[in-house]
């Protein structure tokens, strides 16, 4: 695919957008959960986001936050992981998402033991965080995710004081995610919808890293977002992916890691 003017193309390894399930398929099931990730799975996707979360007694659950683990009974790290090491889930890829710190070295464990690394892309909005599993696994692939966020920004609105420091962060942003990318601090930038622009793709591929976007529930802007050559779109409905050209590869077909 070609990028729009004044923007630099996808690798050619990513020459289609990726299409990621937010949770799975947060709109469609209960996110974090199998039948999330099975919807997910149904709707075509490339790869899944999950949040991966420790709780007050210690346990690594699948839950975005201290209210979602309260409200249901969540998979464990090491049972969400067992779902996709199933041959269902072997062509789709993983981005594993730490919502706190101090637990990557059994994620990072996790993975190996399952043979997951190569298909996996860790993300955090901890920079501590990305330092530590580039020390514990250089085959990683890392994303940084901003801006941090305390809630999920899918199920509330806003405040005006957050638009007005999300539009002054857009503008910084592509000199600060070179930067990144090019001291080898991570190979990818995740960011809100609202963070992204072409100057950002352009920036972002200049320095050989690759744009994820959270988190897109409009088919209109997944498409423009997809013209401005982003690598992948997150959404929780993966459904809306259906109105894009098929992708050049079978879900999975290009490894995050090729």
């Amino acid at each position: 695919m070609s990028g729009v003017s004044g923007v630099t193309p996808r690798p050619e390894r990513l020459a289609a957008l990726r299409r990621v399930g937010h949770k799975g398929a947060d709109l469609i099931a209960p996110g974090n959960t199998r039948e999330s990730f099975d919807r997910a799975l149904e709707a075509g996707v490339d790869m899944i986001e999950f949040d991966v979360l420790r709780l007050r007694d210690g346990s690594l659950v699948l839950a975005h936050d201290w209210q979602d683990a309260a409200e249901r009974d969540c998979l464990t790290l090491a049972e969400g992981l067992d779902i996709f090491c199933s041959t269902a889930y072997a062509g789709v890829d993983l981005d594993v998402d730490l919502k706190l710190r101090d637990y990557e070295r059994e994620v990072v464990e996790g993975l190996i033991e399952r043979g997951l690394e190569e298909r996996s892309l860790i993300s955090t909005t901890y920079t501590e965080s990305l330092s530590v599993i580039g020390k514990l696994a250089p085959e990683l692939r890392r994303g940084w995710s901003m801006p941090r966020a305390r809630r999920d920004y899918t199920r509330s609105v806003l405040a005006p004081g957050a638009y007005a420091l999300l539009r002054v962060m857009r503008r910084r942003l592509p000199g600060k995610a070179a930067m990144a990318l090019r001291a080898g601090r991570c190979e990818a930038l995740m960011v809100h919808w609202l963070l992204a622009s072409p100057e950002l793709v352009d920036a972002v591929h200049g320095a050989e890293g690759q744009v994820y976007v959270w988190t897109v529930d409009d088919p209109e802007r997944i498409a423009l977002l997809d013209s401005q050559g982003v690598d992948g779109v997150i959404t929780n409905d993966p459904r809306l992916f259906g109105s894009l050209r098929p992708s050049t590869d079978p879900p999975g077909g290009a490894t995050i890691g090729a």
